[in-house]
């Protein structure tokens, strides 16, 4: 891991960032998804444009990202707690997965290349628009599974969140709203979630990235600072609008305009991969 102090990101990549951070923290706060899916992909053109290396690209966008989603993660927890929306039981249960999961979920990162990341987080995020615009409805007679069905889950997207750098939202919404949950309550307790998601995830990328060669300057493993600072001088402001706009507007118009946004920057992500 290089820190070299005379490296500094230009003016257009700390404004982007800052842009970057107030759009993410919204949708986070408002949906509960953390904010990855939408850091990820345009943190990848930010540092294309800045000439990191390729073979680091995508790793730095994840770290960097599951960096950011602590703070957004936090604030958008005290706020739906405050309107009393976050099943704390099921948090409990579903954090001893999560840990696991998010421990391993960063040590297959290290070891697979970046084109097979960048398939599989296309494909993930692919999944979560598909889901988004669709919006099945669970059979009425379903509901949440036991403790051990808990940490299981927890587990599974523990893992899956820290290989795609997102709160767990894009997976934890859907999972308690198919088990009948209410979407309020559901996109609460994912915020509570996406806490310990995102800090054994920071630890996970920080520890794995310490020691790799060609990186640029000011990183802390896979964590690019300055990106880091600029995303939360704005998400810290706006994750909190989002999360009381989820408690007084509908939410179908906004996800679907999200979803469709994913699907632009994950069709950029498979284009820039096959171009290569």
């Amino acid at each position: 891991m290089m820190l070299i102090p005379d490296f500094f990101p230009s003016l257009g990549f700390v404004l982007a960032c800052l842009v970057l951070g107030a759009v993410a923290g919204f949708f986070a706060g408002m949906l509960g998804i953390g904010g990855g899916t939408l850091l990820v992909p345009i943190l990848v053109m930010l540092f294309e444009q800045q000439q990191v290396t390729p073979d680091h690209i995508l790793h730095l966008a994840l770290g960097t990202s599951m960096a950011a989603i602590v703070v957004s993660a936090f604030v958008s927890l005290r706020t739906h707690h405050a309107h009393g929306a976050v099943d704390w039981p099921v948090v409990r249960l579903m954090t001893v997965g999560v840990l696991l999961g998010t421990a391993l979920g960063t040590f297959i990162a290290r070891l697979v290349s970046t084109q097979t990341l960048s398939v599989f987080f296309a494909v993930f995020i692919a999944y979560i628009a598909i889901n988004m615009l669709v919006g099945l409805k669970p059979k009425p007679s379903r509901q949440l599974p036991g403790p051990a069905g808990l940490i299981a889950v927890g587990g599974g997207i523990g893992t899956i969140s820290a290989l795609v750098a997102v709160g767990g939202g894009a997976m934890t919404v859907p999972f308690l709203t198919w088990c009948n949950r209410d979407i309020r309550n559901a996109i609460g307790t994912s915020a509570a979630l996406g806490l310990p998601i995102a800090l054994g995830g920071t630890v996970g990328y920080v520890v794995n990235g310490w020691d790799v060669q060609g990186m640029p300057a000011q990183v802390l493993g896979y964590v690019h600072l300055p990106a880091l600072a600029a995303i939360l001088c704005t998400s810290v402001f706006t994750t909190p609008w989002g999360a009381r706009a989820a408690h007084r507007l509908p939410a179908t118009l906004l996800k679907r305009v999200f979803a469709t946004l994913l699907v632009v920057l994950c069709a950029r992500m498979l284009w820039k991969l096959w171009a290569a």
